[in-house]
């Protein structure tokens, strides 16, 4: 078992009323730790309510306070509903205003949360070509103002490091949503559990873990300096898997995983006819002794034992929403 942080360690989390800010508020107690939320909306988890590209707001937030966890964004649903300016301010200039602030505090730790995302086309490999294996060796290439905004911030928080010696980690998080997926043909195509478990496979986690995986950071941070990590479930599938997962998914799963059929016949599922990369966590799990519960064995025993998928912690946070209003053609507008 992983020992707690310090105890009363006083731990400044942004984005306290999302969904990773929220798994974060219940779960650093636990290890030890005193968080203190910052949202620019109301909660439960917040004790602090304002926009962090409010240079002033920051400031007042950063008393007694020994590290900062700044998973609050502008995320990919919003890029259709909210203009590039809006994440330049929220995703660029508030992660510049976190980080120059925390520096002027003396706070010594910095964990981003970045995304998978950043990949961008590098996670669709050309027709033909295997499916992509994705570690951090990978080099972005942003898809949209999200993933530019994302990259950006992270090399703002290697420049901080570099110049100021802040000791900052770059966490890049897979799916861990609830939401149902944004394709209206993979919602039509496949029951959403049935789309998640796949998922589990190559590019999802568990909020649980996720959550883990920052504790671990927060823990490693003085020590490492700075650092870039794909956090995401830890796959069965591997480099010799590639050219096959673009033909015949479902092949390779059954070499791999040979009673994950068994466990889906009993509801009607079925895996995707191809998967095009992998997301691959061994530096995090080597390098901040992470150890991730929910891959895919997990999630296929706990629903061949009729149990729900997801952890606790996933159950008790729900879905958030990225928007207040309900689309007609999805979860978000595309």
């Amino acid at each position: 078992m992983t020992p707690p942080g310090p105890p009363a360690r006083n731990i400044l989390v942004t984005g306290s009323a999302g969904h990773l800010g929220e798994a974060l508020m219940r779960t650093l107690p636990l290890a030890g730790y005193s968080p203190l939320g910052l949202d620019i909306k109301p909660s439960p988890f917040t004790e602090f309510v304002g926009s962090i590209a409010d240079r002033d707001f920051v400031r007042t937030c950063m008393r007694n306070v020994d590290a900062i966890v700044h998973t609050a964004t502008l995320h990919k649903p919003h890029v259709v509903t909210h203009r590039r300016q809006d994440f330049i301010d929220t995703n660029v200039t508030g992660t510049l205003n976190l980080l120059e602030e925390a520096v002027a505090a003396g706070i010594g730790v910095f964990i981003f949360t970045s995304t998978t995302s950043v990949f961008g086309r590098a996670l669709t490999p050309a027709p033909g070509d295997p499916a992509a294996w994705i570690t951090e060796d990978v080099t972005p290439v942003p898809r949209n103002i999200y993933g530019v905004t994302k990259v950006t911030a992270e090399n703002l928080c290697e420049l901080v490091h570099r110049d100021r010696g802040l000791a900052c980690l770059i966490l890049r998080t897979s799916r861990f949503f609830p939401e149902a997926d944004d394709r209206k043909e993979t919602r039509d195509a496949f029951a959403d559990a049935n789309v998640k478990v796949n998922e589990f496979l190559y590019r999802r986690a568990d909020i649980e873990d996720v959550a883990s995986a920052h504790v671990r950071a927060l823990e490693r941070a003085g020590s490492i300096g700075f650092g870039r990590y794909i956090v995401s479930a830890t796959t069965p599938l591997t480099r010799d898997d590639l050219g096959d997962l673009r033909t015949d998914a479902p092949g390779v799963v059954r070499h791999r995983v040979p009673d994950y059929e068994h466990a889906y016949a009993a509801h009607g599922w079925r895996m995707f006819p191809t998967i095009d990369r992998v997301y691959v966590n061994d530096k995090a799990r080597r390098e901040l002794g992470w150890k991730p519960r929910y891959d895919f064995a997990h999630v296929l025993g706990r629903i061949s034992a009729g149990d729900d998928f997801r952890s606790p912690l996933a159950r008790a946070i729900g879905s958030k929403n990225y928007h207040d209003v309900v689309f007609e053609d999805g979860p978000y507008p595309t």
